[in-house]
């Protein structure tokens, strides 16, 4: 199992909205479990879009500051987790899909300093002791900085990218400045633009590994919390979504298996108990 990190540039590509559609078509293997961490240090997006703010601030990033001071951050973590794996009214609640929800406010990523490694520390933890899969979402920037940590320490990391002349003018310096700090990237598509994947692959310099199609209508439904329609769990969104899951898997584990052939890394996470 893998710890993915996915990250993004200016001209709004879409990496939280791929985030979820990723989470919510996961491919996942009884009693595995795939937990999104919103770690955007310019704030997080899906409380107030897909989740309309009906959940209030009561969950979230922020709420581990305060808990790493009292050295509470292992078992906090946890519990700041929301289920998104079915419907609790329903009897459907399986706690296979989580998310955590990011901050509220940019001005909290101050707060975070040492945060940071220490999350990374935890991701690692939960793969490397109970085999789930975490999907961490750096936005445009939380590759860089003190937030960063957390792509150096992931598996694999993949830039999300629309295939529009201006998404990939804004890519090519992302890309080189993201291979400078973690070695080799990868590149999530999404379809909007008229370049094919070759293009973008001879452009980018890097591998385009799965695809998105450019759906404004299934895409709101994630990222403002829009009517869902009866088939969106089937639409061609969220079909593309758990292939590319698939896909970055499978990428996260070659990666793994050539930078780290005898699972050093893996066996120095720190060990978080499941909850």
């Amino acid at each position: 199992m893998a710890v993915i990190a996915l990250a993004g540039c200016s001209g709004a590509p879409g990496v939280t909205t791929s985030a979820l559609a990723l989470l919510l078509s996961w491919p996942l293997e009884p009693g595995r479990r795939l937990v999104l961490a919103e770690c955007d240090p310019d704030g997080g997006a899906v409380l107030h879009g897909l989740l309309q703010g009906t959940l209030g601030d009561r969950y979230g990033l922020r709420n581990l500051s305060v808990a790493a001071r009292q050295g509470d951050l292992g078992a906090a973590f946890w519990r700041q987790l929301i289920d998104l794996g079915g419907d609790e009214s329903q009897g459907e609640s399986r706690r296979d899909r989580l998310l955590l929800p990011g901050l509220t406010d940019p001005g909290q990523s101050a707060s975070l300093g040492s945060v940071w490694k220490s999350l990374g520390v935890i991701f690692r933890g939960i793969e490397a002791e109970h085999g789930h899969d975490v999907l961490v979402d750096l936005g445009r920037r939380g590759a860089f900085g003190p937030s960063g940590v957390l792509a150096e320490q992931a598996d694999a990391v993949v830039v999300v990218v629309r295939n529009t002349l201006r998404c990939l003018q804004a890519a090519e310096s992302r890309v080189r400045s993201l291979e400078e700090r973690v070695g080799d990237v990868a590149v999530l598509l999404v379809n909007e633009g008229p370049y094919p994947a070759g293009e973008v692959q001879r452009v980018l310099q890097v591998p385009v590994i799965a695809t998105l199609p450019y759906t404004p209508k299934d895409a709101r439904v994630l990222s403002d919390g829009a009517e869902q329609s009866r088939h969106f769990i089937k639409s061609p969104l969220m079909k593309a979504a758990r292939t590319s899951g698939a896909l970055l898997v499978q990428r996260a584990a070659i990666r793994r298996a050539r930078l780290d052939p005898h699972g050093t890394l893996a066996a120095g996470g720190e060990a978080i108990r499941a909850r």
